[in-house]
């Protein structure tokens, strides 16, 4: 085995526990305990994940430089998500629902696009649609769980034109 070998088994393992530990996460009572708990497992192994992803890309770029890319773009969901919570930025949840979620589909997007083909029914699908499912699925529903807990305004007003 070499070293890109090596690395490529390290960067399978470490998604197979970011998926995990998102999934788990997303699951989880929403309080701290559980849910946070599984959320820093998958932001570490998402860190560790993109590392990986990126020197892989940058070690094969005429075959994989797409990876760098999904590395980049949605380990900064990541970061973003992760930020919002623990700086406590004004509307936090929201950015963290939304950072956190984004960050899922492109983790997901990864996967399909290198094993897509090999998955049942999905293999019946277009190589070009493993690159936007998890968005189109994956969109609506951070909309509806953004809506879910979004803050009630305690007061609404009324304008008039």
């Amino acid at each position: 085995m070499d070293l890109f070998e090596v690395t490529l088994s390290i960067h399978i393992g470490l998604g197979m526990i970011c998926l995990l530990s998102g999934m788990v996460s997303m699951l989880a009572a929403k309080k701290k305990g559980q849910h946070s708990k599984w959320g820093e497992v998958y932001h570490a192994s998402y860190a560790a994940l993109a590392a990986t992803a990126i020197m892989l890309a940058i070690w094969k770029w005429n075959e994989i430089a797409y990876l760098f890319y999904i590395a980049v773009f949605s380990y900064g969901l990541a970061i973003y998500g992760y930020a919002a919570r623990k700086r406590k930025w004004k509307n936090w949840l929201q950015h963290h629902i939304r950072g956190m979620l984004g960050s899922y589909i492109g983790a997901v997007t990864a996967l399909l696009v290198n094993v897509g083909d090999s998955i049942p029914l999905l293999n019946k699908l277009p190589a070009l649609s493993y690159w936007f499912l998890p968005t189109i699925i994956g969109s609506p529903l951070i909309y509806i769980v953004a809506r879910r807990y979004r803050k009630k305004a305690s007061v609404s007003k009324k304008i008039s034109y």
